[in-house]
């Protein structure tokens, strides 16, 4: 099972995609999560953290890239129950739009198990999306 969803930010695509890879500011909205990543097709990109008392390494690698503008990779969850195995990867991507000084950001997740699971990831990334848009526009 597949999701899409997109959320417009009041800022230029250049605001967005730091938001999405600068470190920095991916600990101040996505719950301290300390993201690293090269952002070159075929490196790594981990998520490790500590959620309601549970350390996680969250992993997978950069699939394909177009600076400020795309970007997609696989990923693994840690805390998703599932064994680290190429059939428990998920593809995601964020794709930027801007027109106009404002930015769509589509995102997309595949290998969902089923609809429980899409209402939930759609909900979280909107909840995720929702607390960058705050960030970012109130700079």
């Amino acid at each position: 099972m597949n999701l899409a969803t997109s959320i417009t930010f009041n800022v230029p695509a250049s605001a967005v995609w730091q938001g999405l890879t600068d470190p920095k500011i991916v600990e101040q909205y996505f719950f301290g999560t300390q993201q690293k990543s090269d952002y070159k097709v075929g490196s790594p990109i981990t998520f490790t953290g500590e959620w309601e008392g549970t350390k996680y390494e969250d992993k997978g690698t950069i699939l394909d890239i177009t600076p400020g503008e795309y970007f997609k990779y696989n990923y693994w969850s840690s805390m998703g129950g599932l064994e680290d195995k190429p059939e428990n990867y998920a593809n995601v991507s964020y794709r930027l739009t801007e027109k106009d000084g404002k930015t769509l950001l589509e995102i997309t997740q595949d290998n969902i198990k089923d609809e429980a699971a899409k209402e939930h990831s759609e909900k979280n990334w909107q909840m995720l999306m929702g607390e960058l848009k705050k960030l970012l526009e109130r700079e």
